[in-house]
């Protein structure tokens, strides 16, 4: 008993400081972007910021930048692609956990393939603007690329076919309910932990992603945030070049909080996230370990 006790102290110790390592940089990034450029200049980086300053996070949310818009249009893009993800995700993994169903190998194997070779980047957007017709909407934020995923469907498939008890089932369609039926009223009730853990997974991509709007995006008002603060990180790259070239506008860049408004362009970015982790951590843990144990 005292060696089990000995071991969790020094267990929890060991969890504590990692979790204060992981910490260390974010809030080193959150107080560099509540520096004074000028401080960080002439002593560069420190965890609690000497001359604080805002005018990072003013120049970001000057309403001519549209940063709301891009915030607006990322929250909608994340709620309607992981709602709509997780349901056409459920609805193929389902059917595939069932042994009775026909030609599940080979459509699993489809699904496979998806994992390991894709049909390229110049046909894939041909197809999306010339057929589906999806440039310059959310749309295209929503379906190329993330809406589903093999991975996602195979971890799904395995949450069913280990986890739900193929005797409940029976007793349903002994009772009379339809496959519809048991999927709304008993498989997915008991498929919280894993329906949490792929909700996760949608958000962060969702969230983090840029590349859609990098290609399929030309239109200001449907950037995303990713795709808005990357903008304006190249903008702010491309003064300082200017500038160190001698080109016209070193008055402007000198009034521009550089240094920190990196800092605050990350922070608009992570904060978000870390806000909604915590409403996911207890469905994303017991998830993945009965994914993967049990898998």
């Amino acid at each position: 008993m005292k060696s089990n006790k000995l071991n969790q102290i020094i267990l929890n110790i060991f969890m504590i400081s990692l979790s204060v390592f992981c910490l260390i940089p974010i809030w080193l990034l959150f107080s560099a972007s509540l520096t004074d450029d000028s401080e960080i200049i002439r002593n560069g980086y420190s965890f609690l910021p000497k001359d604080i300053s805002i005018s990072a996070y003013s120049y970001l949310f000057d309403g001519s930048l549209g940063i709301m818009n891009a915030y607006g249009i990322t929250i909608l893009v994340t709620i309607i692609g992981t709602v709509t993800g997780l349901a056409l995700t459920a609805m193929l993994a389902y059917p595939l956990s069932r042994f009775e169903m026909p030609f599940k190998n080979t459509l699993a194997f489809f699904i496979f393939f998806t994992m390991l070779f894709n049909g390229g980047l110049v046909p894939t957007y041909l197809i999306y603007t010339n057929i589906f017709e999806i440039k310059n909407s959310l749309w295209a934020l929503i379906v190329p690329s993330l809406l589903m995923n093999g991975y996602f469907i195979i971890l799904m498939r395995t949450f069913f076919a280990t986890s739900i008890p193929r005797p409940l089932i029976e007793s349903a369609q002994i009772d009379g309910a339809k496959e519809w039926k048991i999927f709304y009223s008993m498989i997915i009730p008991l498929s919280t932990p894993v329906f949490g853990t792929i909700g996760l997974f949608y958000t962060l991509l969702y969230w983090n992603d840029w590349n859609n709007g990098l290609i399929y995006i030309t239109d200001s008002h449907y950037y995303s945030l990713q795709n808005l603060l990357n903008r304006i990180l190249q903008d702010i790259q491309f003064l300082q070049s200017s500038t160190q070239m001698g080109n016209k506008g070193d008055e402007l860049v000198a009034n521009l909080p550089l240094g920190s408004m990196r800092m605050a362009i990350a922070c608009i970015g992570i904060v978000p996230l870390l806000i909604a982790f915590p409403f996911f951590q207890r469905f994303f843990v017991k998830g993945l370990t009965i994914g993967s144990v049990k898998g």
